[in-house]
């Protein structure tokens, strides 16, 4: 069992690739006895069962090795695989393929000329990216003096609706007064008569 801890991860991953690498090889040394690998075919020896070919050049994919062996030599393939760990010899050829692809490709550059053309496109569009985040900010900044605007249209608005308001408050209290003094006015005025009605 692997513990969440990442250095017990890196051990669990590596002993999973080295047990991976193991199968194929057993895988390869048991198809040996079928057919001879990639390597061994293309040759014309015979493929031992500690071949370091078999694992990583299939039988049924001659075309594979043919590449890596044009390019590079079969001799200088079985110095580099042999001076690597088990666990990183498949990775080290499907690198080698790749680089031996590239140079069928392209025999003046090779996968240099790849990375070249990728790197002039990462820079173009780093280009294209700081021009687009420009015309940005120049949009922001001529937006900024409009927004600056909208305050000062708005103080301007709301002290006429308040005293607007202030305005037709005081008036209805005003006629609310009057109204009232009024009323009071008559009420004094009609209680006479009705003293007078009673006495007469």
């Amino acid at each position: 069992m692997c513990g969440p801890h990442p250095s017990s991860l890196t051990r669990c991953r590596r002993r999973l690739q080295k047990e991976e690498a193991v199968s194929n090889v057993a895988k390869a040394a048991a198809a040996i006895g079928n057919s001879p690998c990639a390597s061994c075919k293309l040759l014309r020896r015979r493929c031992a069962k500690d071949c370091i070919f078999a694992p990583y050049f299939a039988p049924d994919d001659p075309h594979k090795f043919a590449i890596v062996h044009k390019v590079f030599g079969a001799s200088n393939i079985g110095k580099m695989l042999q001076e690597l760990p088990v666990q990183q010899r498949a990775d080290a050829v499907s690198s080698l393929v790749y680089e031996a692809n590239a140079r069928m490709r392209d025999p003046v550059y090779g996968c240099v000329g790849a990375i070249s053309y990728l790197q002039n496109q990462v820079s173009q569009l780093q280009m294209q990216l700081a021009v687009t985040q420009a015309e940005i900010l120049c949009i922001q900044m001529q937006q900024q003096p409009q927004h600056a605007a909208l305050p000062t249209q708005l103080d301007v608005v709301v002290p006429d609706e308040k005293s607007s308001l202030l305005v037709s408050s005081s008036t209805n209290f005003n006629n609310q007064q009057q109204y009232l003094s009024f009323a009071s006015s008559s009420n004094v005025m009609q209680e006479p008569l009705k003293r007078e009605y009673l006495w007469t």
